[in-house]
Parts: structure tokens; C-alpha cells; sequence
């Protein structure tokens, strides 16, 4: 892990949503702003570039944009160097991606001499799942360029289209900050609310720093127990949740056993404040 890595912060999802998300909307824009705010669109057509590629240097993401124009792509790699990194100008300075860790630093490429090379985080992934104009190909795109930082969706990702189908889609309700901590959950026939609950309760001590290892982990509990959420709309009639989660884990035990887990976790955390209310003596 580089230094520049090791800088690089973000809390869990809670942090996600009430302060990484907030923040990049207020710097970046969101998916209402107007295209017109020059700096807006250029973060956006940065980020929409590692969305779509993966890990790139800065010269690869200018030759994706520009590919037969030299004097262009050394232009346009000072730009996406200077939006990464962000820049001290008269002693003033402004901020880049990589310091609300929306992009981080991952390693380097030596072809022509040793080159940083960058990638979205998960917020970052995040952030452009709820900003900007993505199509459902754009998102397979993204899902198998990232699949090795989050093994239990992005790389089950087609497996798990072929069983649910646009349900994997659902993940840009996270992105928007949605079914996270909502009370009105509570109101679902399925557990959905506990589990959220809990999930929340498990990763709260990561509000300020998180491991990508450990966010991975808690944005794929999240997916997995979204799926339990059913679509209120008149004259749809969907597969129940608990269906849809029982035919990919009869597909997929190892999934399975590990979802189970955190199941069962959930369960004797709910008996232990049971027992906590019983023994208060309050009645």
C-alpha cells in the first residue's frame, strides 16, 4: 500500500451517507445539479472513466478520452492529475478526489517509468452509482472491473442477474443513501428492519475509518438483505424476498453458510437486549 493510499479515509456506510455523500454533492454535484458548473462535470467525466476502466494512470484515462491527440492527452493528464490530487496555487489549496476518497492510489505501472495508477473506492463507486447517467450495461461494466474488491457481488455479479435479475440493480438505493437507517422498515413483513438494524449496530465503530476489506463486507450484507424488500406497486407481483435469497444460496452454499452467519448473529443480538429489557425491573 502506498503512502498515498494509507491517507486516503472513509468511514462506514453511515459515514458514507451523512458525510462523504453530502460533501461530494456539495464539491462534485449530484444527479439534479446543472451541467454547467465546469469543475462539476470535469470530476464527473474523471470518475465516469475509472467507473467504466478500472484501474488506469492518469496518461491511460486521457488516451481513453483522447486517443490519437498527443499534445490533448498531455494536457488532459495535468487536469486529471490536478482533480486526483488537487493542487497548493499561491499558497491556497484545493482539494482533490483523493482526499474525501472518492478515488485512491493503487500502486503503479512501470512501462515508461514508474506511473501512479488509481481507482475508485467503494464510496467512490458509490457516489457514481448515485450521480451519474448510468445505464444497466455501464454497471455490468463496473461490476466486472471491480469484482476483486467486493468478491461477494461485483464477482457473483452475472450469477447473480441469471437468479434475480434487475434485483442487482438495487444497490443504487444504497448509493442514494436509502434503506440504510430508514424507521419506515419497520413497517415491511420481513426481518428487513432488524437486519438493517443490527448491520448498523455491527459497523459502528467504523464510523470514521473503515478498512475496504471490512466496507466490502458490510455494503454485501446490506445487498443481500435489501433483496428481502418488496416493491409496493399495484399489479406487480414479485417473488418474495426470502424466495429469491433461498434459490441463490441453494445455488451458491458458500454464500449461503456466510449470510447464515450473519443471520444467526443478528438473532442473539436481539435475544441478549431481550434480556437486557427483562432484567431492568422497570415492569
Amino acid at each position: 500500500m502506498s503512502s498515498e493510499e494509507s491517507a486516503t479515509k472513509y468511514g462506514n456506510l453511515y459515514s458514507y451517507k451523512y458525510v462523504i455523500r453530502p460533501t461530494a454533492h456539495r464539491m462534485y454535484g449530484d444527479r439534479f445539479a446543472s451541467k454547467d458548473i465546469k469543475h462539476h462535470d470535469n470530476v464527473q467525466k474523471l470518475l465516469q472513466v475509472l467507473f467504466l476502466n478500472g484501474t488506469l494512470t492518469t496518461w491511460e484515462m486521457a488516451k481513453i478520452k483522447h486517443p490519437n491527440d498527443i499534445s490533448t492527452i498531455r494536457t488532459k493528464e495535468k487536469e486529471y492529475r490536478r482533480l486526483i490530487k488537487g493542487r497548493t496555487d499561491r499558497g491556497k489549496h484545493s482539494s482533490g478526489v483523493m482526499e474525501l476518497g472518492l478515488v485512491i492510489n493503487d500502486g503503479k505501472k512501470f512501462n515508461k517509468g514508474p506511473s501512479d495508477t488509481y481507482r475508485l473506492s467503494l464510496p467512490g463507486i458509490l457516489y457514481c452509482l448515485d450521480v451519474l447517467n448510468l445505464n444497466k450495461s455501464d454497471i455490468d461494466k463496473m461490476a466486472a472491473k471491480y469484482a476483486i474488491y467486493m468478491p461477494k457481488v461485483f464477482a457473483k455479479w452475472e450469477f447473480l442477474k441469471s437468479i434475480v435479475d434487475d434485483d442487482v440493480y438495487k444497490i443504487q438505493i444504497l448509493a442514494r443513501g436509502l434503506l440504510l437507517d430508514n424507521p419506515e422498515l419497520s413497517l415491511e413483513k420481513s426481518p428487513l428492519y432488524e437486519l438493517m438494524s443490527f448491520l448498523n449496530f455491527k459497523y459502528r465503530k467504523f464510523y470514521e475509518f473503515i478498512s475496504e476489506e471490512d466496507l466490502s463486507e458490510q455494503i454485501s450484507y446490506w445487498f443481500y438483505t435489501c433483496l428481502l424488500y418488496q416493491n409496493q406497486r399495484k399489479g406487480k407481483k414479485e417473488t418474495s424476498g426470502p424466495d429469491k435469497l433461498h434459490a441463490i444460496f441453494k445455488k451458491d452454499k458458500e454464500l449461503g453458510e456466510w449470510y447464515k452467519s450473519f443471520f444467526k448473529e443478528s438473532e442473539s443480538y436481539y435475544k441478549e437486549r431481550t434480556k437486557v429489557l427483562k432484567a431492568s425491573g422497570i415492569f
